[in-house]
């Protein structure tokens, strides 16, 4: 998976888990794609201690995610939701029930 949609999902899941200005500098480095002195400019604080404080958050994203598995999990339930609507057959998936049990997976999963 790509480094910058893995630290989207990591954020999604464990970002509250930061502080606001670790979970701040990681949505403005790769949701925004901002350089590290066009942070330290918005933040008022140097380089350096933007590239620290994501560093840090990075680790600390990893650390949650070895220890709690939430974004593997849920990639494992995404590529079995995926196989069931490919696997099963088109009467199958056209029937009501069948579809409102889906969409209640997908919102409950946010797929």
């Amino acid at each position: 998976m790509e480094e910058r949609v893995l630290i989207s999902l990591l954020l999604d899941f464990y970002g509250p888990l930061l502080t606001d200005k670790q979970r701040l500098s990681l949505q403005l480095h790769h949701e925004n794609d901002m350089s590290l002195g066009e942070i330290a400019e918005e933040l008022g604080v140097s380089r350096q201690a933007v590239h620290d404080n994501l560093q840090r958050a990075q680790h600390i994203l990893n650390d949650y995610e070895s220890k709690l598995h939430l974004v593997e999990q849920y990639e494992q339930r995404e590529g079995l939701l995926s196989q069931l609507k490919e696997n099963l057959p088109e009467e199958v998936l056209a029937e009501t029930k069948v579809q409102k049990v889906l969409a209640q997976m997908e919102g409950y999963y946010g797929i």
